[in-house]
């Protein structure tokens, strides 16, 4: 593979999944993980990614730091955050991930809603405090650097203090027999204490995530109660989750 094949591949990738690690897409490419590293330094200092420890981070990820960069796949991502603002009712206890289509969701949500949301990311915090009606109560703990959400005991520990109406999960990966996957640990166990305190997990995807795998488990399938993608319902790529008895909108 050329260098600049490798390099747009890696860039859908970071793209794709917020995030991506060294390890996984030396394996992937069956290269190095020095030459991953120049790839990544030469992209990083194109301003196409930022470069992190064992990896890098797409522009839009990093939202406090690059506000104004266009989020990939944003118009699949409002029409996702519309179905799953139109689930929300007054009066309701809300718990949310970070992400790009959490923000969305956040910019989505009607302004004379009254509610109380809780999430460990800042940049989707910031959002719901536009919002003159509610209520934002963000975990707390160790800031993750590179999600720009809080992690650790503490955060896991409060987060099971709540039962939660919906937990809204934005995902890095999903695949029926894989389940949810993500490739950062510590957001892995606030993402599972966020499934486990909620009456309903609803996830939220684009499709091109399906059928896709990361290291980290978060959940199986079953432990959703609905899916919301861009595509219609009846999509012939959501049927095995029908199947599974997950709720597709």
């Amino acid at each position: 593979m050329l260098k600049q094949e490798r390099q747009a591949y890696i860039l859908h990738q970071v793209n794709l999944h917020n995030q991506v690690l060294s390890a996984s897409l030396s394996t992937q490419l069956d290269v190095s993980e020095d030459t991953i590293r120049r790839d990544l330094q030469e992209l990083a200092d194109g301003r196409k990614l930022i470069k992190v420890h064992g990896g890098a981070l797409s522009l839009p990820y990093s939202d406090l730091r690059h506000p104004s960069t266009p989020i990939y796949a944003h118009t699949q991502k409002k029409l996702i955050a519309a179905k799953a603002a139109a689930l929300i009712q007054n009066d309701m206890f809300i718990t949310t991930t970070g992400g790009t289509t959490l923000i969305e969701l956040a910019r989505h949500i009607p302004k004379d809603l009254k509610a109380t949301f809780i999430s460990g990311s800042l940049p989707v915090a910031l959002e719901y405090c536009q919002h003159p009606l509610i209520d934002v109560i963000l975990i707390g703990d160790k800031v993750s650097k590179n999600s720009r959400f809080t992690v650790g005991g503490e955060a896991v520990a409060r987060i099971r203090q709540i039962k939660a109406d919906i937990c809204f999960l934005g995902v890095n990966a999903i695949d029926i027999q894989q389940g949810i996957t993500d490739n950062d640990w510590e957001v892995v166990q606030v993402k599972k204490a966020m499934i486990e305190s909620a009456r309903k997990v609803i996830c939220l995807t684009i499709s091109e995530k399906i059928n896709s795998v990361q290291p980290f488990l978060v959940c199986p399938v079953e432990d959703l109660d609905m899916l919301i993608t861009e595509l219609p319902p009846g999509d012939p790529l959501l049927e095995p989750y029908r199947k599974k008895g997950i709720e597709i909108i």
